[in-house]
C-alpha cells in the first residue's frame, strides 16, 4: 500500500493552460480564449498559472499583470522549447523569456530541448558533439537565469531531445541544471517518475503532475502510435484515474524537503468549443485528488 502523502497546500498548486487544450503546437486543436481559462482557474481556487504558449497572455507586462490580477492569479513562469544542440545561440531567446518573467514577478523557467521541428511526433538522434553542446548550453542558461533571480529547469518531454531515462541521466551527470519532473512525459518516455523522484530529489525544482493510461503510453514508447494521436485518444487522465502513483511520488518529494510548485497538467486536444463544463471538470477532479492525498 503506498504511503500517505503529506498534505499539499492549495497555495502550492498551479494551473496550466494545456489542461484547457491551449498549446504551442500548430494545429493542436481548438484554443479556448484566455479570459475563460483564467476565470476557470480562479473558480477552482488556484492562485497561480504557468504562462502558456506565446500569444496566450498579452505581450506587455502591464496588460499581462492586469489580466492576471483580474482573475486573482499570479504567473509563476513557463515552458520554453529552445534548440540547444547546434551553433544556434539560445541565450537571446532565454533572455527575452527572463525579461518577460521578471517583469511580472515570475521565477521559473521550464526548458525543453527542442528538435527545431513542429510538434512532438518525431526527433533526430544527436551525435556526441551535439550532446556536448546541449549540455554546455544547459549550464549557460542555468547561470544566466540565476543572475536574474529565476530557477532554470529542464523538462524531459516526449518528442524532444531529452525524453527517455538514458537521456535524463546524461543531463543529470553532464550538467547542473535542475529538473521539472513531469510525471506523464517521464512515463511515456519509458522512465519511472517515482523512482526518479526518490533517486534525485535534490535535482527536482518544479513538478508537472499528470496521470497517464499506461497501455496507451506503451504504444507511444514502442513507436506504434504517435504522441499527438495518443493525446487525442485520451492518454492523459485526471489524477487518480491513470497509472501514475501520485501519492507515492508526492510523499517521496515532500519527505525529501521539496517545497516547490505542483502544476496540474492534463494535455488535451479540443475539437471545438466544448459543450457543458469542458476541461475544467477534469482539472477539478485532479485538484481534489491531490488535496485529498494527505487525508
Amino acid at each position: 500500500m503506498p504511503p500517505t502523502a503529506p498534505e499539499v497546500d492549495l497555495s502550492r498548486v498551479a494551473g496550466a493552460p494545456i489542461s484547457w487544450g491551449v498549446c504551442e503546437v500548430p494545429g493542436w486543436g481548438h484554443q479556448l480564449d484566455v479570459e475563460r481559462v483564467l476565470a476557470e482557474m480562479s473558480q477552482l481556487g488556484l492562485t497561480a498559472t504557468e504562462f502558456g504558449p506565446d500569444g496566450f497572455l498579452p505581450a506587455g507586462a502591464e496588460q499581462r499583470l492586469a489580466l492576471l490580477d483580474a482573475a486573482g492569479l499570479r504567473a509563476l513562469g513557463g515552458f520554453l522549447p529552445v534548440v540547444l544542440f547546434d551553433d544556434h545561440d539560445p541565450l537571446p531567446e532565454v533572455d527575452a523569456f527572463l525579461d518577460d518573467a521578471r517583469a511580472v514577478g515570475a521565477d521559473v523557467l521550464v526548458l525543453a530541448a527542442a528538435t527545431g521541428q513542429d510538434g512532438y511526433d518525431t526527433r533526430p538522434e544527436l551525435t556526441e558533439d551535439q550532446w556536448g553542446v546541449l549540455l554546455a548550453n544547459l549550464d549557460r542558461i542555468t547561470a544566466r537565469a540565476a543572475e536574474r533571480g529565476v530557477t532554470a529547469t529542464l523538462h524531459p518531454h516526449v518528442g524532444t531531445l531529452v525524453e527517455n531515462g538514458d537521456e535524463v541521466d546524461r543531463v543529470l551527470t553532464g550538467s547542473g541544471i535542475a529538473l521539472t519532473l513531469d510525471t506523464g512525459h517521464l512515463l511515456v518516455g519509458g522512465s519511472d517518475p517515482v523512482a526518479l523522484a526518490r533517486r534525485v530529489p535534490d535535482r527536482v525544482a518544479h513538478v508537472h503532475l499528470k496521470d497517464v493510461d499506461a497501455r496507451t503510453a506503451a504504444e507511444v514508447t514502442a513507436g506504434r502510435q504517435s504522441y499527438s494521436d495518443a493525446v487525442r485518444a485520451g492518454m492523459f487522465r485526471p489524477l487518480g484515474q491513470g497509472d501514475v502513483d501520485v501519492a507515492t511520488l508526492v510523499a517521496a518529494l515532500e519527505g525529501a524537503g521539496y517545497r516547490g510548485w505542483y502544476v496540474l497538467e492534463q494535455d488535451v486536444m479540443l475539437d471545438g468549443e466544448p459543450d457543458g463544463e469542458g476541461p475544467v471538470a477534469d482539472v477539478r477532479s485532479s485538484l481534489a485528488h491531490l488535496l485529498e492525498l494527505g487525508s
